[in-house]
């Protein structure tokens, strides 16, 4: 609404499946917005529909292509006095979703910012999962290229912390098949697709065993939470060296051997590394 002064930008959370799952705040703020930027104007539309809200504001669209074009625009806006929803498809804006530059922007600006929180994938799954949430990590979708994604599975296996990724459901198969090398098949996991909707679906095993169940990929949107590594190794570099030759004996490639012992022992790669060479010596 127009206002003395600058306006407020608002970072609204939205529903990740169900419209009922909105607050009254949400409803409150789209109907007396005098700016409502997001990611799909039409998905908003059908959102304030289902909440029996009529959309008052100027609705523009705040998507990944058009997210820095769209700043200038918006803090004008602010600056003269109109309030700024800002809203995501689902979930909260800038979670892996646009939003962050507005508010770098705003905040910038010395214009005012505030949260109106809601539904969260991240915090849903990591509830559900049974995993240990006391201490997580958030790392959004993994890297699409298989290089630049197995390189940072690597790095990621020896976390001790819980691991939340988003993830598209055709991709899913190749993700925890890629998780299941780095980290070793024998890794908890936890599968939650399509979250809070009608087709509902959360999956627990072990890493090596939802690879082979989503081989060929998934429908809808998947949210993947890994167990952390556990602190204490589980043998130590002569155990492991038996288990990597174990391994290629029955036609693992030597590499990929390393790196799932590695990840199962807790041992860094290159003292497994070392400890294979080492008794290939003796």
């Amino acid at each position: 609404m127009k206002q003395t002064g600058p306006g407020t930008l608002i970072v609204a959370a939205s529903p990740i499946g169900r419209p009922g799952d909105a607050s009254p705040r949400l409803a409150s703020a789209l109907a007396g917005a005098a700016v409502i930027a997001a990611e799909d104007t039409r998905r908003v539309r059908r959102l304030a529909a289902a909440l029996g809200v009529t959309l008052a504001g100027r609705v523009v669209s705040y998507y990944d292509g058009v997210e820095q074009d769209r700043v200038a625009g918006l803090l004008a806006s602010l600056q003269a006095g109109d309030d700024v929803l800002l809203v995501t498809d689902a979930g909260m804006p800038g979670v892996s979703d646009p939003g962050y530059r507005l508010v770098v922007a705003a905040a910038a600006a010395g214009l005012a910012v505030t949260v109106l929180p809601g539904p969260s994938a991240v915090t849903a799954a990591l509830a559900v999962s049974g995993l240990p949430s006391d201490r997580f990590c958030f790392e959004g979708f993994p890297p699409r290229r298989d290089g630049s994604r197995d390189r940072r599975f690597a790095e990621l296996a020896a976390e001790p912390r819980t691991l939340v990724f988003f993830e598209a459901g055709r991709r899913a198969g190749a993700t925890l098949a890629a998780l299941a090398a780095a980290f070793g098949p024998g890794r908890r996991a936890v599968v939650c697709r399509e979250l809070t909707k009608t087709h509902e679906e959360i999956r627990r095993g072990t890493l090596g065993e939802l690879a082979e169940w989503a081989a060929g990929g998934l429908l809808g949107e998947v949210t993947l939470v890994v167990a952390g590594r556990d602190q204490a190794p589980a043998m130590d570099a002569a155990a492991a060296a038996a288990e990597v030759a174990a391994r290629e004996a029955a036609g693992t490639p030597r590499k990929e051997a390393i790196a799932a012992v590695a990840a199962e022992s807790g041992l860094p790669r290159r003292d497994v590394y070392n400890a294979v060479v080492a008794a290939r010596r003796t």
